[in-house]
């Protein structure tokens, strides 16, 4: 089994930006962890990540074939993307919507999700662990 992991815009900051929201944990750790997991798993990874909205769209299409699952935090984009929305639902892709934070806590523009409802599930709140728990979910929902 083959597993995009996805990573939106900010989070190549993770471990220095806002830590008391994010945690400290850099994607590097963020995705090694997720990497050895999988391995576990007998899943072969592709991390990828950008802070361009169209990188992120090409990397789904390039993917799709490839992948049997998603694993993407599309950041920011969430409110705002639905570029992204028409790219998950275009390519038939598995995708489970990640966030370290839980969005239904944060300001009220932050909890609107645009691609909540062309994603297969929805993680929040659970710090990177939400990341491990959407690869489980993923690999007990073939």
């Amino acid at each position: 089994m083959n597993v995009l992991l996805l990573n939106g815009p900010n989070l190549n900051l993770l471990g220095e930006r806002e830590p008391e929201v994010y945690g400290s944990a850099t994607l590097q750790q963020v995705e090694q962890v997720f990497v050895e997991r999988a391995g576990e798993l007998g899943w072969a990874v592709r991390a990828y990540q950008s802070n361009h909205e169209g990188a992120l769209i090409d990397k789904l299409h390039e993917l799709r074939r490839w992948a049997n699952g998603v694993v993407f935090n599309p950041g920011a984009y969430t409110h705002t993307s639905y570029a992204l929305r028409d790219a998950i639902a275009s390519t038939r892709l598995r995708v489970v919507e990640v966030h370290i934070s839980d969005l239904s806590k944060r300001e009220a523009w932050r909890q609107v999700s645009v691609i909540a409802e062309v994603c297969a599930h929805r993680i929040m709140g659970k710090g990177i662990g939400g990341y491990l728990e959407a690869l489980e979910w993923l690999a007990a929902s073939p």
